[in-house]
C-alpha cells in the first residue's frame, strides 16, 4: 500500500518508525516535509508544503497515494483531508469541518455538551473584561484557554492571576476560555474512528511542564510513558462509553462524521472522568510510546478506519513491555527560540537500544564544508526505551539521552519516576 504521511516531527517519525516495524516496506512511504531523521528511514519530500491542498492532491496522485496519514492539526484545519478524499483517496484525518473539536475550544465544549460528555464548566471570552469577570468567579487556579491553534501552547494553568490575564492578553484576538480548575491525574487515550464506531489503542501519560517536578512553563510535552499501571480495571471501556462514542454520535448527527484520530485528553477527578480538551490527530510525545508498544499492522487499522470499515476489526495487539519517551528541548524552549546549532552523539545514543524520533533537525554544511547534523529549535528529538519495567526503560532512555550533545539543550529527569519503584 502507497502511503503518504504529512507532517515533519518525532509524531510523524514515530509513525513511520511503526508502520515499518508492523509490515509496511519502507519503500512504500513518502513523507512530506519530513525532516533529517525521517530522511535516514524513507524518502522525504521537504519541499511539498503539507498546508496547501491543490499542492498535496497532485502530488498524492501523481505518487499512486493509497492512504494519507495527516499527523499535525494545520492541514487538517487547512483542508487538505477534504481535498484528498474528493479524488478518492483514503485519508486518515478528519474534515476540515470535523476538524474543529481542536481547532476550536468553544465548538468542543458545544458538542461534548450536546453528548452528554463529562467536561469542566467554561465560559467563552471576547474582551479582557470578561476573561476577568470569568476568573474571578471561577476563583484560582485559573484555567485560559486560546480558543484556536496555538501550537500547544494556547494553555495556561496558574495562581498567579497576572500571568492569568498576561496570557488572556495575547490570545485575546482568537477568543479566550475560562475554565474550571480540575484537579487529578492526567490521561491520554487515543481512538480511532471510522465516523461511527470507534478502536481504542492504549492510554499514556504526558508532561507539559517545561521542567522537572511539573515548574516551569507549559510546553508542547516533554516526555511521556504507556501504560499507566494505576489506572482503575475497565477505564477506557468507560471512556469509549461515555466520552469518544457520545463525540462521535453527535458529529455524525451535525453532518460532519470524524474520521481519524480522536485524542482525548483526560483527568481522574474525585468526581469522576472528565475531558480536559479532544485532539483531532495523534498527539506528541504520546504517539512514541503508543506506537512503540503496538504489534498490529498500524497501516491495517489506519486504512480500515479511513474507509470506515472499523467494525469488526480485533482490538489492536500491544506489547507487555512498558515504553518511555523522553524529549530533549533546545535551549530557551518554549519561551525562545535558539539559533540552528550542531547535534552530536545520535549513534551513540541508538546503541544504547533506543529509538530516537526526530522532531526539528536538518544536514547544514559546516565551517568545513561537509554535510553535519544540526538542531532546528524547539523540541529537537524524543528518545524512546521500552522495557521489562519502568526502571529498566528510564534506565536506558536516560543512558541515551546522555549520549547526545547539543548546546544549551535541557530534558526533564522525571519522566515515569512516580511509577518505576
Amino acid at each position: 500500500m502507497k502511503i503518504l504521511v504529512l507532517g515533519q516531527g518525532a509524531r510523524e517519525h514515530a509513525i513511520v518508525k511503526a508502520l515499518v516495524r508492523t509490515g509496511t516496506p519502507a519503500s512504500d512511504i513518502i513523507v512530506a516535509p519530513g525532516n533529517a531523521g525521517i530522511a535516514l528511514d524513507v524518502r522525504c519530500e521537504p519541499n511539498l508544503n503539507p498546508n496547501l491542498p491543490l499542492d498535496v492532491v497532485k502530488f498524492a496522485l501523481e505518487h499512486g497515494t493509497e492512504l494519507a496519514i495527516i499527523g499535525p492539526e494545520a492541514p487538517l484545519i487547512a483542508g487538505v483531508s477534504d481535498a484528498l478524499r474528493s479524488e478518492g483517496i483514503a485519508v486518515f484525518g478528519p474534515s476540515q469541518e470535523a476538524a474543529q473539536l481542536e481547532g476550536s475550544k468553544s465548538f468542543a465544549k458545544e458538542v461534548m455538551a450536546a453528548a452528554g460528555v463529562p467536561t469542566g464548566m467554561a465560559r467563552e471570552c471576547t474582551t479582557l473584561e470578561e476573561v476577568i469577570s470569568a476568573m474571578d468567579d471561577f476563583g484560582a487556579p485559573y484555567v485560559i484557554k486560546a480558543d484556536g491553534l496555538a501550537a500547544g501552547k494556547g494553555v495556561i494553568v496558574t495562581s498567579d492571576r497576572d500571568a492569568a490575564v498576561d496570557h488572556a492578553k495575547k490570545f485575546i484576538a482568537m477568543g479566550i476560555l475560562v475554565e474550571e480548575f480540575l484537579d487529578g491525574q492526567e490521561v491520554s487515550l487515543f481512538f480511532l474512528s471510522d465516523g461511527t464506531s470507534v478502536v481504542p489503542l492504549t492510554p499514556a501519560q504526558d508532561f507539559k511542564r517545561a521542567y522537572d517536578n511539573d515548574e516551569g512553563p507549559n510546553t508542547g510535552g516533554m516526555g511521556a510513558y504507556s501504560p499507566l499501571p494505576w489506572l482503575p480495571a475497565g477505564f477506557v471501556e468507560e471512556v469509549e462509553e461515555k466520552v469518544a462514542l457520545p463525540t462521535i454520535q453527535e458529529m455524525a448527527r451535525l453532518g460532519a462524521p470524524f474520521v481519524g484520530l480522536l485524542y482525548c485528553g483526560l483527568i481522574i477527578t474525585k468526581r469522576g472522568i472528565r475531558v480536559i480538551e479532544f485532539n483531532a490527530r495523534f498527539g506528541d510525545p504520546e504517539t512514541q510510546v503508543v506506537l512503540r508498544r503496538l504489534n498490529s499492522s498500524l497501516s491495517n487499522l489506519l486504512y480500515k478506519a479511513a474507509t470506515g470499515h472499523l467494525e469488526g476489526v480485533s482490538d489492536p495487539e500491544f506489547s507487555k513491555d512498558v515504553a518511555i519517551t523522553v524529549v530533549l528541548a533546545s535551549e530557551g524552549y518554549p519561551d525562545t527560540s535558539a539559533p540552528n546549532r550542531p547535534l552530536y552523539g545520535l549513534g551513540e545514543a541508538e546503541a544504547q537500544g533506543v529509538e530516537v524520533c526526530h522532531a526539528a533537525t536538518a544536514w547544514a554544511e559546516n565551517k568545513d564544508g561537509e554535510e553535519s547534523l544540526v538542531a532546528t529549535g524547539g523540541r529537537v528529538l524524543s528518545v524512546v526505551a521500552t522495557g521489562k519495567d519502568f526502571a529498566g526503560a528510564r534506565a536506558q532512555a536516560y543512558a541515551g539521552i546522555e549520549k547526545i550533545q547539543l548546546q544549551g539543550s535541557h530534558y526533564r529527569k522525571d519522566i515515569a519516576a512516580k511509577v518505576s519503584n
